[in-house]
Parts: C-alpha cells; sequence; structure tokens
C-alpha cells in the first residue's frame, strides 16, 4: 500500500475505517518503514517504533514562530537540552522528589469528582462523552493547577473552544485567552496546587520562567484532556460490547488496572506521532531513512503488531506482560500517564453500574474528527 502521510490520514477519517481502522493498519504494517509519496517516512511496526522513540537522531522540535499565539515551546516540542531541562522541572512538582504522591493523594477528589457526575445522569438516556467522560479532565486539571473554583465555568467554555474546533479563529482565539488567564493567574499568586509549586520552585536548574510555566499548563492541560476523555470513551465501549468483562469489573473493582492498561494498547486514544524530524541518516529495518525527512510513527498499528503480541486483534486484559506504545516511549513518554491512568481506572468504577444497566443507542458510535486521536464524539445510551 504505498499512500501519502495526508491521505492516509484521510483514509483513518473515511467511513469505510473510521470505525474500525485496524485492518487498514495491518495493511500498512506490511512495509515497517516506507517512504510515502509526499516524502513523509510511516513506521508502523512495534520494534522500529520503539527504536525511534529511543533514538537522539529524532527531534520533536518545531519553530515557535509558527506558534499562532507566540508561546515558548513545552517540553513536548523541544529536544535535548532545552527538553530534560523543562521536563526536570515540571517533573520535580508533579512527582519525586518533592511531591512523590501527588497523583496518589488526588484520588479521594478524583473519586468525589466522577460520584457527583454518575449522580447527575438522567433516568432514562445518557451520552457518557458529554456528561461523564468530557468534563472529568477539566475538573481534575482545575483542582490540580489551583484553578479557583468560581472560574471553573470560564476555564471550561475556553477548554470547549480550544478542543472542538480544529483549524477555526475561534480556537486561536480560545488559546490566547486560557494562556493570557493562566498569566494573569500565575501573577496574582494563584492557589494552592501545582501552579503555585511550580512557580515558587527554586530547584538546581532554578525556576521556569512565566512563558515557560503557562506553556508546561497549557501542555498539561490540552495533552491531559482529549487524550482522558477517549480513554474513558473507549473503554466504556469495550465493555458494552464485551459485557463479560463489565461483570469482572462489578466482581472486582482492581480489574480496572488492568483493564485500562489493555485498552490503551488495543484502542489507544493516540494513533499516530507525527511531526518527527531525522537530524541524520537513520538505517532502520532493511532501509534508511535519509537526514531532515518527516517522520511518523503509527503507535495504533504498532500496539497490534502480531510480531511483538499473540493475537493482537483480541481484547484480553489478562494478557501478561501488556507492553504497548499507547504513552509513547523514551525522553517523550507521556507526562500525564499516572494521572491519566488513575482517572480511567476511578471513572471505570464509578461507570460500571451504570453501563450494567446501560444499552448503546448507536453503534457503531460516531468518532470525532482527527486521524490522530481516537475516540467517540457520543456515547449515548438507554438506562433501563
Amino acid at each position: 500500500m504505498t499512500t501519502s502521510v495526508g491521505s492516509v490520514f484521510g483514509a483513518v477519517l473515511d467511513p469505510v475505517n473510521r470505525h474500525d481502522p485496524y485492518p487498514l493498519y495491518t495493511s500498512l504494517r506490511r512495509t515497517p518503514v516506507g517512504r510515502e509519496p509526499d516524502g513523509t517516512w510511516l513506521v508502523t511496526t512495534f520494534r522500529e517504533i520503539s527504536a525511534l522513540l529511543h533514538d537522539p537522531r529524532i527531534s520533536s522540535a518545531y519553530d515557535p514562530e509558527a506558534d499562532p499565539i507566540g508561546l515558548v515551546p513545552s517540553f513536548l516540542r523541544t529536544d535535548p537540552p532545552e527538553h530534560d531541562r523543562l521536563r526536570r522541572l515540571a517533573t520535580r512538582q508533579f512527582g519525586p522528589p518533592h511531591r512523590p504522591t501527588l497523583v496518589a493523594d488526588l484520588q479521594p477528589s478524583l473519586e468525589g469528582i466522577v460520584d457527583r457526575l454518575v449522580a447527575d445522569f438522567p433516568p432514562s438516556t445518557a451520552d457518557l462523552v458529554d456528561q461523564f467522560a468530557y468534563p472529568l479532565p477539566v475538573l481534575v486539571i482545575c483542582e490540580l493547577l489551583g484553578v479557583p473554583l468560581r472560574d471553573e465555568p470560564r476555564f471550561k467554555a475556553w477548554i470547549d473552544a480550544a478542543l472542538s474546533i480544529p483549524e477555526h479563529p475561534r480556537q486561536t482565539a480560545a488559546f490566547r485567552e486560557l494562556a493570557d488567564y493562566l498569566g494573569d493567574l500565575i501573577d496574582a499568586d494563584p492557589e494552592p496546587g501545582l501552579l503555585r509549586a511550580l512557580a515558587t520552585d527554586d530547584g538546581p536548574d532554578g525556576r521556569l520562567t512565566r512563558d515557560e510555566l503557562v506553556s508546561t499548563a497549557l501542555l498539561l492541560l490540552v495533552a491531559g484532556h482529549e487524550t482522558t476523555v477517549n480513554l474513558i470513551a473507549n473503554a466504556s465501549l469495550v465493555l458494552l460490547r464485551q459485557p463479560r468483562w463489565l461483570d469482572r469489573l462489578l466482581d472486582d473493582p482492581q480489574f480496572a488496572v488492568p483493564l485500562v492498561e489493555e485498552v490503551v494498547r488495543w484502542d489507544p486514544p493516540v494513533q499516530f506521532l507525527p511531526w518527527r524530524t531525522a537530524l541524520d541518516d537513520i538505517p532502520i529495518g532493511s532501509t534508511t531513512i535519509p537526514r531532515g525527512a518527516s517522520i511518523t510513527l503509527v503507535l495504533a498499528a504498532g500496539n497490534r503488531d502480531p510480531g511483538h503480541v499473540s493475537d493482537p486483534d483480541r481484547f484480553d486484559p489478562d494478557r501478561r506482560p501488556v507492553q504497548h506504545l499507547g504513552f509513547g516511549d523514551g525522553i517523550h513518554y507521556c507526562f500525564g500517564a499516572p494521572m491519566a491512568r488513575l482517572e480511567a481506572q476511578v471513572a471505570l468504577r464509578a461507570l460500571a453500574p451504570v453501563l450494567a444497566r446501560a444499552r448503546l443507542l448507536e453503534d457503531p458510535p460516531e468518532y470525532r474528527p482527527s486521524p490522530i486521536l481516537r475516540g467517540p464524539r457520543h456515547l449515548r445510551v438507554a438506562l433501563d
């Protein structure tokens, strides 16, 4: 199969493939490392993707002048040594050494939030995305950052606009308003939370500048929101379609741990990692990716590579070990993976009794119009 990355993305969005792109990924794996007509290199097998994610000859950097709102790049879009400095500064307050139990300590608050969302479900029909999976990460990130409770409605409105209108002037305006709000919050000495901790932390690397802090906060917000929404929605869809796993979850709340991990492997929220650049010639597989080439890594294809995992198309939370690329790998391994895992686990435990009396009203559901991120736009159910 030979096609450009643009047309690969188009193929993923094609109604023929949108509800199940995995046969398409199977065909792409026949050429583990292939050059597309537009010059982009597409990598689709687990071993090769993993190798490139650990390869220092791969760049994730981009030109900050290309940012529509003029933000400095976050550590996600920088290379070492700048990446390492920014990530170390962010990690100091998101985990060890200063707050090693930060994520675990949020569990009681998480449980309170999901219980309130579940209690607010209407009696007959519900949209598990709009009424549960979508608002949950907003409420969590507000608490994590230290956004005042009175500002949460404004914050949510900005997020809705920033994430739901791709390539639209309103999206750019929403990002700018969010960045301005976060900057003002930092200047005004935010409430206890991650923003204040980062703004006042003096470590061996110094402090994050105000602009770096705003960029880091936006990264946590944007990268952590839609991926978590999709993870919870994808997992809910699996449980509704394969109720034996829902029965297991109802019997054993700890089953949420391997369940979430298998969802991330089997139907990951992030399907592609585009916008990588080769800094040098890179021999890989039976070919060489030339210096300057653009590279796209198809994580979802690698996760179902039969050369890495047996019977990869079967959903099985009991498989051991579960080694996947759903959170990336290497120096850019997902910064918020511990939070995403906990959010999904807590969410599914609370949602299980609802799912047990739920019936899908649309199957397959409509999916979000993004080839890179995968999840239902809505998940409407009847509550019997």
